[in-house]
């Protein structure tokens, strides 16, 4: 089963996302509220794959993501969040993103994207 770090500022979306991932094999590892706590809890847990969200207090999910891979460049990070516009989505990408999803999100999409990794 693939771990995951679940990385978002809302704790009503950490605890949907687990749930969606927990019922369909992934195994939720950690959790983080903001970019700092991500890349700290990202290298205690080595993650398989992270869920992102770009706008957090602190170090925003771009920042995390970058400092993310500068420490492990095999990290599987996929943003998820509701700025979908393209500028966010090329950020996103040159960090080093495998991919974006915009919220509100499908259940189905989820598990489809990270299952791809």
């Amino acid at each position: 089963m693939p771990t995951v770090l679940i990385v978002d500022d809302a704790t009503f979306m950490r605890a949907s996302l687990k749930l969606m991932l927990e019922k369909n094999g992934f195994t939720v590892i950690a959790e983080a509220e903001n970019g700092a706590v991500a890349i700290q809890r990202y290298k205690e847990n080595k993650p398989d794959i992270v869920t992102m969200d770009i706008t957090m207090p602190d170090i925003d999910g771009i920042e995390a993501t970058k400092k993310i891979y500068e420490f492990d460049k095999k990290a599987k990070i996929v943003i998820v969040s509701a700025m979908g516009q393209e500028v966010y989505v090329k950020e996103a990408v040159m960090a080093g993103a495998k991919s974006f999803i915009v919220k509100p999100f499908k259940e189905e999409h989820v598990i489809k994207v990270l299952r791809a990794l």
